[in-house]
């Protein structure tokens, strides 16, 4: 059976989550039909987004089709949640992306495509609400073309000569087929879709169950499993907290598998769930290709890479304002700290801080909405209500010239050297770190170390002690004492 992760992605209000339980429907995984207005979304479990008609976090379904087993990660669509609905895309085989029929493409949609490039992931498309937007068609299909992508094809048309002219435009070896044949092999545009040359395009009614079944059908079809290798990998994408307060890592299996009992690091996975909606199935082990949940490990991150995995990149979309969170006068800062922190690991980009010379907890917020929910959290969490205060906006630092910066530490019976060449990157392209250092100068094991001290925390600029960005740091040399180096020597000398 073809294991897949599919990703929806959607502007706000384009219909993500009525496509959801519509295939989740049609595939017999539901037996009722939710409604996001009547806040009954198999999906949608959290009381908010039930009163809101909003997704708030990600979610999964399993919904087996025919001959496939899909995972569908129903992912937020409001821009305020745009960095859960990042974290995502990291885990998926192919992306759904879902455009109003009666909205056309939006500016979020654009921002949407534009992470699916990043990310190198397949896509499809959903035309969704053609119900309210029959005579549109053709304009929609020609907006998309457009805005998107030129190799967007209308795949309603399958089997026709107009369909195969389409697919050929999109590459080269496609169109010699087509003059060769009059046609192109399915298995040619499966590898067409999965290398991003061809992206499908189905358009129907999720509320009305319209064109569902075909859509399915084109994913079973067209979409193809990635061969995963036999060593153990997973990437972690998201932090969560069940209803008994256990600490879940969310994470997809990218080889191998995962057993209970195992280590992660230097923790035990003591329990494998498969969540499907707020129901959760626990297993014994967990193949490559599954996402699961795991109870058991403390220190994991989203974005974090285990096994052969490596770490995933930063998010593109970051908040751009920091509040002062304002705690009643019966709370204390000091024991509401850790509680926050929490939050943190669920929604990293919080950026949980404690200002030392203010007294002040800050963190950034991407809106309003965002506010809201984090009020509710720490009401129905901790029991207390807090509010923001002292709005200012996120500045960043970078350098204009390269520059070998050199930290030396020596006190008694401790000793650590390391040379760093920074150069400035491009903009927008965030902080990178390798090494250049000769294993003959420093051992690989201390070079290990020094790359891990130089990606473990937010270093701060010497202009206004903002947080630096874009630029590549590269060890170049660096010097260890036989007797007197300990590892935190070596963090001293970076920071």
């Amino acid at each position: 059976m073809k294991k897949l992760a599919v990703g929806i992605l959607a502007h706000v209000d384009a219909g993500k989550t009525t496509l959801s339980e519509a295939m989740l429907y049609t595939g017999g995984a539901v037996r009722k039909l939710g409604r996001v207005d009547k806040g009954d979304a198999f999906l949608d479990t959290y009381e908010l987004e039930k009163k809101r008609g909003i997704t708030i976090f990600s979610k999964q379904a399993i919904l087996e089709w025919n001959g496939m087993q899909v995972t569908l990660l129903d992912t937020p669509g409001h821009v305020d949640f745009s960095a859960e609905m990042e974290r995502t895309l990291q885990v998926l085989d192919y992306a759904v992306l879902v455009i109003s029929g009666t909205d056309g493409v939006q500016g979020h949609t654009q921002t949407l495509w534009r992470l699916l490039a990043r990310y190198k992931i397949p896509a499809f498309l959903f035309v969704n609400k053609m119900d309210l937007a029959r005579e549109r068609k053709e304009a929609i299909l020609e907006e998309l073309t457009r805005k998107l992508d030129g190799n967007i094809v209308d795949f309603g048309e399958q089997g026709t000569e107009g369909f195969y002219e389409n697919l050929a435009m999109c590459g080269e070896a496609a169109l010699d087929q087509f003059l060769e044949n009059g046609m192109i092999h399915r298995d040619d545009v499966t590898k067409m879709i999965l290398t991003r040359q061809v992206f499908p395009c189905f358009f129907g009614s999720a509320l009305k169950l319209d064109g569902i079944e075909a859509f399915m059908q084109g994913m079973e079809d067209y979409m193809s499993m990635p061969d995963y290798p036999s060593e153990f990998g997973a990437k972690v994408f998201k932090i969560a907290r069940d209803n008994q307060g256990n600490r879940l890592t969310y994470m997809k299996i990218t080889g191998g598998s995962l057993k209970v009992r195992e280590l992660i690091g230097e923790e035990k996975v003591n329990q494998i769930r498969i969540y499907s909606g707020e129901k959760f199935e626990a297993v014994q082990e967990a193949k490559a290709g599954t996402v699961c949940a795991v109870t058991g490990p403390s220190g994991t991150v989203p974005g974090k890479g285990i096994g052969i995995e490596e770490a995933g990149a930063m998010p593109v979309l970051e908040p751009v304002l920091t509040y002062r969170i304002q705690l009643p006068e019966e709370a204390d800062a000091a024991v509401m700290l850790p509680k926050l922190a929490q939050l943190e690991e669920e929604e990293p980009q919080l950026h949980i801080t404690w200002q030392e010379e203010a007294k002040e907890i800050h963190a950034q917020i991407m809106g309003e909405i965002q506010m809201e929910i984090l009020k509710s959290l720490v009401r129905e969490r901790f029991g207390i209500n807090i509010e923001f205060g002292g709005r200012s906006i996120v500045y960043k630092e970078t350098i204009q010239n390269t520059v070998e910066g050199v930290g030396h530490f020596e006190p008694l019976r401790h000793y650590a050297e390391v040379h760093l060449l920074m150069e400035p990157a491009e903009a927008g392209s965030g902080l990178s770190f390798s090494t250049e250092c000769s294993e003959d100068v420093l051992d690989r094991n201390w070079q290990r170390l020094i790359l891990t001290h130089l990606e473990e925390r937010e270093h701060k600029g010497v202009l206004t002690g903002s947080a630096i960005t874009d630029m590549k740091i590269t060890l170049m040399s660096g010097r260890a004492h036989l007797k007197h180096t300990e590892g935190g020597d070596f963090r001293q000398a970076v920071y």
